[in-house]
């Protein structure tokens, strides 16, 4: 019975980190198209999610968490011509974020199957405790 709750909890973690992933994909998605204010100024960076397998010290399983949020610093940024806005440089082009929706797009999808497999190992375990329940009694 013990290790049905361990699958539970490991399970769990694993619904845990891919929320995070798919929030910090929406901060992404939301900013993709914000320019920066002033001249000089750097528009939002696209942010990166990594993690990383812990041990739980009470049972003795491996959990995953999240490692660190990071800010994406290989992607380049877009140059957008926008020669009215106050960020422009003397070309008129404007330094847009490095965030691409289709890659977000394709990160949030995997990220959803992640959940949703996760999700579908806790109902099966969630069930089969509650079956073993119903025949103990």
């Amino acid at each position: 019975m013990s290790d049905m709750f361990s699958t539970m909890k490991i399970s769990s973690s694993g619904m845990r980190v891919q929320t995070e992933r798919i929030n910090v994909i929406a901060q992404n998605v939301a900013n993709a198209d914000t320019a920066p204010q002033k001249a000089g100024e750097d528009p939002y960076t696209r942010k990166n999610i990594s993690f990383k397998a812990v041990l739980d010290k009470q049972s003795g399983d491996k959990m995953v968490v999240v490692d660190k949020i990071s800010e994406d610093k290989k992607s380049e940024y877009v140059k957008k011509y926008m020669p009215g806005h106050p960020a422009a440089d003397a070309d008129g082009y404007v330094m847009m974020p490095n965030v691409s929706t289709i890659v977000e797009a394709m990160d949030m999808k995997e990220a959803s199957k992640s959940y949703e497999a996760n999700m579908g190992i806790y109902t099966q375990t969630r069930d089969m405790v509650s079956k073993t329940i119903d025949l103990l009694r």
